[in-house]
């Protein structure tokens, strides 16, 4: 019975293709689904065989600490360089959705702060 290796939601592209690429390259069978029209299921890496499994859990496991150390390095050279992305590149950027952001969560704060202003009246 096929298992669930990634879940592709909020996987980036490159991360997706990687992990095609060491799967092929250990002879793992896999397929993949597809997202779903409506955004409700994601879609997902599956590894057919059930002793393929373990294999390919340990080889994602090794993959994904190498990426991690990588990223990481990546995002401290940005940061050294300058080049790395902050929230005022993002304000300029995006100015609605940092907008909406913060009205969101300001109507959350109040939402949940309401209880205890109608109780303490």
């Amino acid at each position: 019975m096929a298992k669930l290796l990634l879940n592709l939601r909020n996987v980036p592209d490159d991360e997706a293709d990687d992990v095609r690429a060491f799967l092929d390259a250990a002879r793992i069978e896999h397929y993949e689904t597809r997202p779903g029209p409506f955004g409700i299921s994601a879609g997902g890496i599956w590894v057919r065989e059930d002793e393929d499994v373990p294999r390919a859990k340990r080889l994602m496991a090794e993959y994904q600490h190498e990426r991690a150390i990588r990223i990481r390095a990546e995002r401290e050279q940005a940061r050294r360089d300058g080049t790395a992305e902050t929230f005022a590149d993002v304000a300029r950027a995006q100015p609605l959705r940092v907008v909406l952001s913060i009205l969101a969560i300001l109507l959350l704060v109040g939402l949940m702060a309401l209880p205890a202003i109608l109780i303490g009246r």
